[in-house]
């Protein structure tokens, strides 16, 4: 029997594949590649699909999930505040793609007789108007009204409302808070981490200009430990399912997260803070507390750690790409 993993090639997904190849797993990428993200996969030895897969496409699904006894259903369309919200076309993107993509997994799961789905959720179910005061940390069981954020929160939490239907196989639900590590392309729908990281290492070629005051704080969490949850999940998964937080249960200001990117850089920066633009929520950190006593599961990785790692891997992916670094 073999495991699916959907947006298998894309960042988190990519880390995922290569531990369960390493467990000895038979693993099959399901992606579209809209990314580029194929490369990160080449020296795995992982089963691709012979061309893109469009999961907005049922038999193609259907025919995909045949023999499969687990999937982690990691595919969504994803990116940055603007990619996801910086429009109305990108707020009812978010919401269409995203429920079409997963109706077909979850009806194929069903079909094909799945044992287990693991499905990638997000903090953005949570209510985002609690998300506008500092200091907030959420738990499990803070959605206690329906408000998330935007077509992209809508989307993943009416699809953890179809897992929850789903009572024929056992499924896993994580409420996955700011990721961040290698494979993460720094380009322009990318999230915090990697996109502060290129401005260092692009300056002072551009200006190391910072959307908000620096004020507002994240959860980030190393891509590694992340994995490690998902994995956990899926030997956790049950009927009905499963909700935990995945995040580091540690929140940081964007402020000091700017500043700790510009120490690994080694570089005399004055970093331009522009409360004009747009800076999504200004608090949300994950209770991680169920995570740790349901799983087994902590976080490992220091954050100085993880940043270094990511920014030795986004130093290469700029350099790679053509791009004049200082």
């Amino acid at each position: 029997m073999k495991t699916v993993v959907t947006g298998g090639a894309g960042f988190i997904g990519s880390h995922l594949v290569k531990r369960l190849v390493e467990e000895g797993r038979e693993v099959v990428v399901a992606d579209d590649f809209s990314r580029g993200g194929v490369h990160h996969l080449l020296d795995v030895g992982v089963q691709m699909e012979p061309r893109p897969v469009d999961l907005r496409d049922y038999p193609r699904v259907l025919a995909l999930l045949e023999r499969t006894e687990t999937v982690f259903h990691l595919a969504a369309r994803v990116g940055s505040i603007e990619f996801l919200h910086g429009s109305d076309m990108a707020e009812l993107l978010a919401l269409q793609t995203n429920l079409v993509i997963d109706a077909n997994v979850f009806r194929a799961c069903l079909e094909r007789g799945v044992k287990t789905l693991v499905y990638a959720s997000s903090v953005s179910v949570y209510p985002i108007d609690t998300q506008q005061r500092h200091d907030v940390v959420f738990g499990e069981d803070d959605v206690r009204y329906i408000n998330p954020e935007g077509g992209y929160g809508w989307a993943k939490l009416l699809g953890e409302l179809q897992v929850q239907w789903m009572r024929d196989l056992n499924t896993g639900i994580a409420r996955i808070f700011n990721v961040y590590g290698e494979n993460e392309e720094p380009d322009e729908n990318a999230h915090v981490v990697p996109a502060l990281i290129r401005k260092a290492i692009v300056y002072p070629r551009e200006e190391f200009r910072v959307w908000g005051d620096g004020k507002q704080t994240r959860d980030l969490l190393y891509v590694a430990d992340a994995v490690e949850a998902l994995l956990r999940l899926e030997g956790k998964a049950a009927n009905p399912a499963v909700v935990v937080n995945i995040g580091s249960g540690e929140p940081l200001s964007v402020k000091a997260l700017v500043e700790k990117t510009i120490e690994i850089s080694g570089k005399d920066i004055e970093p331009a803070y522009d409360p004009s633009k747009p800076v999504g929520p200004l608090s949300r950190s994950a209770d991680v507390g169920r995570a740790k006593a349901l799983l087994g599961w902590e976080p490992r990785v220091s954050l100085d750690e993880g940043l270094e790692r990511t920014f030795r891997w986004v130093d290469e992916r700029v350099r790679a790409s053509g791009v004049a670094v200082p």
